[in-house]
């Protein structure tokens, strides 16, 4: 099992993600000792929302092509509105997603973010939540959706919204300790 000072964690993400979403959990975790790469579409520099209007930029640090699953302890999605429907329509994306749940190693995913979990068939069955605006969404795809500020569910981390961060990350830190879970694959 990985301590957090040695973990290495992976965030998933694109243009319009939701700034926060990224910027805590990268700032947090890597103030632990995680070591925190980001990975997008392209390696160029990808920009936030932030609230209501583009944000700023973050630099990439390797394709989706360049994901070496046993690279990484953990992934990280977060949300924003934009990001993952964008990432969701990808199937390089959508294979990412799938390769961390079939590991057994932690995923987490906030606001929007699970929408990716859904595309990769990983809520069926599973306690998670969401941003409001798509607990239909998760429900649809099979999920136990609950009104929570973080809900685990096997090593899979989902949260609501930025007000939720400090636990979100915090469940982060926890699962990643705990090492790869057993679960079903999606």
């Amino acid at each position: 099992m990985p301590s957090i000072t040695s973990a290495r964690i992976l965030i998933l993400a694109t243009d319009g993600y939701e700034r926060s979403e990224l910027r805590v959990p990268l700032e947090q975790l890597t103030a632990k000792g995680a070591k925190v790469k980001i990975a997008s579409l392209e390696k160029a520099p990808i920009k936030s929302w932030d609230e209501e209007n583009w944000g700023d930029t973050v630099d990439v640090d390797l394709t989706l092509e360049e994901v070496k699953i046993d690279d990484f302890d953990a992934l990280i999605i977060p949300g924003g509105q934009i990001n993952p429907d964008l990432l969701r329509k990808e199937q390089k994306a959508v294979d990412v997603v799938k390769t961390f749940i079939n590991s057994g190693k932690a995923v987490a995913a906030i606001c929007h973010g699970p929408w990716l979990l859904i595309e990769a068939g990983a809520v069926k069955g599973r306690k998670a939540t969401s941003f409001s605006s798509i607990k239909t969404d998760m429900i649809n795809a099979g999920a136990d959706w609950r009104d929570e500020a973080v809900v685990t569910d096997q090593g899979i981390i989902t949260s609501r919204n930025p007000d939720d961060l400090n636990a979100f990350v915090a469940k982060i830190v926890e699962e990643v300790e705990e090492g790869r879970h057993q679960r079903r694959a999606a």
